[in-house]
């Protein structure tokens, strides 16, 4: 399947914004699903944005609900985070994940198969 390559994240205050980015190395044209997930120190990893390749049907957690963007770009393997109106809670360890079906609950982290190393989203107040 290949693997997941993850970049962005960073340091920034309260209401700014970051953008990650997940590039896949290999069989990109077999994900049916990919995902954006987070966990907090002491917290479960918990799902934050998920989409389908195929419909491009997207879900999103309640709480980024109106302030992130997923999207993908096939024609360079990479689906992305857009990440608006930062809050402190935002603050976590974010990861994107694929899976070669279209999964049935698209941020139950159990649906996904292929994981990318973590990036660090960190939000002041």
């Amino acid at each position: 399947h290949g693997e997941l390559d993850v970049s962005g994240g960073g340091s920034v205050q309260a209401g700014g914004s970051l953008s990650l980015s997940c590039t896949t190395s290999g069989l990109y044209y077999r994900t049916a699903s990919m995902g954006w997930f987070r966990q907090a120190p002491g917290k479960e990893r918990e799902g934050v944005a998920a989409l389908h390749r195929s419909s491009g049907f997207t879900f999103y957690a309640d709480s980024v609900k109106g302030r992130f963007t997923i999207s993908r770009d096939d024609a360079k393997n990479t689906l992305y985070l857009q990440m608006n109106s930062l809050k402190p809670e935002d603050t976590a360890m974010y990861f994107c994940a694929s899976a070669d079906r279209v999964v049935p609950v698209p941020l139950r982290t159990d649906d996904y198969k292929y994981w990318g190393q973590g990036t660090q989203v960190t939000v002041s107040s």
